[in-house]
């Protein structure tokens, strides 16, 4: 599904005033179920896979330093005697923020790695390694690798709004309980984060535009920050394309947040 999604999301219908000559060499996926059937076809089923070990890496350095991070605010916080106890809604969500931030910090080269593989066209992809140097062989040298750092850094929302909405729904419906059943960290994972994927897809959009290749019709110039991503879109396909790829991304989010809280738990 990650695949899938971040190929959606990259793709960029032609305008007539895209410059002459400009073609459209990529493969148009309609949905998800498209994009499937398409890269199957093209590339087998290793290439749903493509970056799989880059976003194994990712997925997983990402949530144990925002993990990390949480738990040391979060104590820092409840162990002042001058602070509201327990955090109200706002608190949670500026909690989560400050440590998505640190996170970001230190994570975000995997994630630009891993979007370099998989949206690389067919014959070009190349390894965790060699894309890593090709990134620090462009334009931007070793600062490349936190191409997208501010739409990272504001899309820190995003693990707030989810543990934020976590943190509360718990105490609506599981009010007094030290412990949850697995399926009920589950629901209140898979919900939270379906909740924050809405609110911030047209980011997490603009951020995959920033972190791949540019469209042909800009002939090699990257997008210099997210808004510029954002009219980008808006100017070539309207602003609900500011949430394609947005059924991937719920059902990728849903799976991967039910499946670590219920861990947690």
């Amino acid at each position: 599904m990650y695949r899938v999604k971040t190929r959606i999301q990259v793709q960029i219908k032609h305008t007539p005033t895209d410059p002459a000559g400009v073609t459209d060499s990529e493969e148009r996926y309609h949905s998800s179920l498209d994009a499937i059937q398409k890269i199957v076809k093209a590339e087998g089923i290793e290439g749903l896979y493509s970056g799989i070990n880059g976003s194994l890496i990712g997925v997983t350095s990402t949530n144990f330093a925002y993990f990390y991070w949480y738990s040391v605010i979060r104590t820092l916080y409840l162990s002042s005697s001058a602070l509201p106890k327990p955090p109200g809604i706002a608190t949670e969500l500026s909690l989560g923020a400050a440590a998505g931030a640190v996170a970001q910090i230190f994570t975000i080269p995997v994630s630009v790695i891993t979007t370099r593989q998989q949206t690389a066209p067919k014959g070009q992809k190349k390894g965790l390694r060699d894309t890593g140097r090709e990134v620090i062989q462009s334009d931007d040298g070793w600062t490349g690798l936190w191409r997208g750092l501010k739409a990272s850094l504001v899309l820190v929302v995003n693990p707030a709004i989810t543990y934020g909405a976590y943190q509360r729904l718990r105490e609506i419906f599981f009010a007094g309980k030290a412990n949850l059943r697995p399926w009920d960290a589950f629901a209140l994972g898979a919900l939270s984060k379906a909740l924050a994927t809405l609110v911030t897809q047209p980011l997490i959009v603009a951020k995959v535009g920033l972190q791949s290749r540019p469209p042909p019709a800009r002939k090699g110039r990257p997008f210099k920050s997210f808004l510029e991503v954002i009219l980008y879109i808006i100017e070539h396909e309207g602003p609900l394309s500011l949430f394609k790829g947005v059924v991937p991304q719920v059902v990728k989010g849903v799976l991967v947040q039910g499946l670590l809280m219920m861990t947690k738990e």
